[in-house]
């Protein structure tokens, strides 16, 4: 798709480990985590036998900007645990794979434009963005109304910006927000671990309202046109639109040579940085085909983090409630 999802919401998921068959009946909107003799391998595959005894959930997203111009899909969530980790599996049907997130393009003239949407009202681009999605968990059940209702209790519209902002409604409310990025950190193999507090938006304190990056960023860089011409290119010279790619790795980037490029060419507009520590927890590996987004993600149980959901005690399962965004949603 070549846009964002504006109010893609769903049903919330508890997750429950499974300790009978999978034929056994579960609560509504309950996600059963499977214990799985093997895990699953990361590769973007759902063929692993732990998938396929693992009990689907399915959540219907509705209120899109895209997904072939309804606005709609119906995500498929899978969980399972092994040793002292968690593995998702997540599918959704998408009719395009969208990488083309913000790039600058070089004109008949020789000069160099950045491409925008033309109805984006500030923050909202539609056209040249990236395919995304995000999870919002309720660390120690600490957000009141969350449970019940989701992000409904998380998400501001207006407020200066047309998508609106994040924030709980008190102190001490706090939410873990695994937030994926096709285009910038799943590059590296991991979802961007963020979380939500209670932070006001401001738009020169805070423009991002409650929602932040867990320690061990930077995530990634926008950089400018200097005399003209973008900051970096990638050491491999190649447009993104010929072979290349929308994003410059950290330590591929190189001083722009113009030469290399002709009318036509679109190039990278930004830098992405591999998040360490606190910040780099998920795993992820994903890919797209016939028009199917699948993702399998991966973190520890425990990571012993404030800023992270823990799954300790399987009885804490049941409690731990989910909810699921998915489309190319313009946060930055």
């Amino acid at each position: 798709m070549n846009a964002r999802t504006k109010t893609a919401v769903a049903v919330s998921a508890s997750l429950l480990v499974a300790c009978t068959t999978v034929d056994t009946p579960t609560p509504p909107n309950t996600l059963v985590v499977s214990r799985a003799a093997a895990a699953p391998v990361l590769d973007g595959n759902a063929g692993d036998a732990a998938w396929a005894a693992a009990r689907p959930m399915a959540v219907k997203l509705s209120g899109g900007a895209n997904f072939g111009g309804s606005g709609e899909t119906t995500a498929t969530l899978k969980a399972v645990t092994n040793g002292d980790k968690i593995y998702f599996l997540l599918q959704y049907a998408d009719p395009t794979n969208s990488t083309r997130r913000g790039p600058y393009q070089k004109q008949g003239d020789g000069t160099w434009k950045k491409l925008t949407d033309p109805a984006d009202k500030g923050g909202d681009d539609n056209t040249y963005y990236e395919d995304k999605w995000s999870l919002i968990w309720n660390i120690n059940d600490s957000i009141a109304g969350f449970n019940q209702n989701g992000c409904a209790v998380l998400c501001h519209v207006g407020e200066g910006k047309p998508f609106g902002n994040k924030y709980t409604s008190k102190d001490g409310e706090l939410g873990d927000m695994w937030h994926m990025k096709g285009s910038r950190n799943g590059v590296f193999g991991q979802v961007d671990d963020q979380y939500v507090d209670a932070t006001r938006y401001d738009k020169d304190k805070s423009p991002n309202a409650g929602r932040k990056g867990d320690p061990g960023g930077p995530d990634y860089k926008a950089f400018g046109l200097v005399n003209g011409k973008p900051e970096f290119m990638s050491k491999d010279g190649k447009a993104a639109n010929g072979g290349g790619t929308y994003y410059v790795k950290d330590g591929d980037q190189v001083a722009f040579d113009d030469r290399k490029f002709k009318s036509g060419d679109e190039v990278s507009s930004y830098l992405v940085y591999k998040l360490l520590g606190d910040r780099g927890d998920i795993d992820v590996a994903y890919r797209w085909q016939n028009g199917t987004w699948t993702y399998e993600f991966s973190r520890k149980l425990a990571t012993g983090s404030k800023f992270d959901v823990q799954f300790t005690d399987p009885g804490n399962f049941v409690t731990r409630e989910g909810r699921i965004n998915i489309g190319e949603e313009s946060m930055t």
